[in-house]
């Protein structure tokens, strides 16, 4: 009763502080990682200021490391190793780079990570004792090996634990679980502040699909609020196999991947089609994927719901990296989140990452609601 009591800020606010306790390992493994790549001797070998090419130059990565390095750059920033001018949104601006990049700069604590080899005040080694336990755990190793290899396969979880699967959702049926029971908290928390701060995003369809929805926490409580919306959950067959019977959700097992090991081929796949609704509603999934393969979803889905005037869209529920009032744990809580989704190849975007994507989907427009704290609904 003391929770229904509270308010909804108040709740998120607890959410929140929670979440970014338990990821401030990231803060620990992003300076672990920026140490072994040597990112304060490339700025500093730039006089101090260098774009993200020269120091994906300088590091000697592969290019197609240019974003994971920005994500790395963007945390570390975030938490105030290094400084950033943006480039200019008009006019002329000396802070920035001739080619039009932004400039990252060292900062008092930086100057300190610089090496034995540049710099005779260093702090670098001390630093790296102190993450040395860090350092030589499974996921920062695993993260530092992914970073130099040039592909992207396999990821640096698969890496750091020796899996031949890309990813966690392949890992023992005990992770698994605990990964579905994690969700449905989740969701059983945040759906009804949802709906409570902006529960007209579900007003005005007929029926909806949760695509990747695991096992309907967050599809039983949108179906409870709005008793007349047909109801259905897309998601892997040993996923649904475990689904409620009870209730007004239908459950649709189907693939979510474009390799996948069942013996049989299922109706629906989110990148060839997924069952026809009003709306389509999205979950923190998009972010386990490339920018290129949220387009082919995307894409998928938009063949999938009604047309505009019939009342069709795509609900998603995922972050939009310092969107909204500026909040100092949101953003961190976002950054380090990405750090760690990374890890199996995904990305946490910004809100000019998310609308180049909804443009190449086809899509003409989209409205940010920044209500669920480090979440917005799209």
């Amino acid at each position: 009763m003391a929770l229904v009591q509270e308010s909804s800020q108040d709740l998120l606010q607890g959410y929140v502080v929670l979440w970014h306790q338990s990821l401030c390992y990231a803060k620990s493994m992003a300076l672990a990682v920026a140490l072994d790549l040597r990112i304060p001797d490339a700025i500093h070998h730039h006089g101090g200021g260098a774009t993200l090419p020269q120091i994906l130059a300088e590091t000697a990565l592969h290019p197609n490391k240019l974003r994971a390095l920005r994500s790395l750059l963007r945390a570390r920033t975030a938490l105030g190793t290094f400084s950033v001018q943006p480039p200019p949104t008009s006019g002329d601006d000396s802070t920035v780079d001739a080619s039009g990049e932004a400039v990252y700069r060292l900062t008092a604590a930086s100057r300190f990570l610089v090496s034995n080899e540049v710099s005779s005040a260093t702090l670098a080694s001390f630093v790296s004792l102190a993450l040395h336990p860090i350092a030589v755990a499974p996921h920062t190793l695993g993260m530092c090996a992914w970073l130099r290899q040039e592909q992207n396969e396999p990821s640096a979880y698969a890496l750091a634990f020796r899996q031949t699967t890309p990813t966690i959702w392949e890992h023992a049926h005990d992770v698994n679980a605990l990964l579905h029971k994690g969700m449905v908290q989740g969701s059983r928390f945040l759906m009804p502040i949802v709906l409570r701060e902006c529960g007209e995003v579900f007003g005005g369809i007929d029926s909806l699909v949760d695509v990747a929805g695991v096992r309907g926490g967050a599809t039983a409580i949108i179906a409870a609020a709005f008793p007349h919306l047909k109801c259905s959950v897309l998601d892997l067959p040993h996923v649904v196999a475990g689904a409620p019977s009870d209730g007004n959700v239908q459950f649709v097992a189907g693939t979510l991947c474009r390799r996948h090991s069942w013996p049989v081929r299922f109706s629906y796949n989110m990148f060839e089609s997924i069952p026809p609704a009003t709306a389509v509603f999205v979950k923190t999934a998009l972010h386990d994927w490339s920018d290129d393969e949220c387009v082919k979803i995307l894409k998928k889905y938009r063949q999938a719901i009604s047309p505009r005037d019939a009342g069709g869209k795509i609900i998603i529920l995922d972050m939009v990296v310092g969107y909204g009032e500026p909040n100092t744990k949101h953003l961190e809580t976002q950054v380090m989140f990405d750090l760690y989704i990374m890890s199996v190849n995904g990305a946490e975007r910004d809100e000019q990452e998310w609308k180049k994507i909804f443009i190449e989907a086809g899509f003409k427009d989209y409205k940010i609601l920044p209500v669920v704290g480090a979440l917005s609904v799209i």
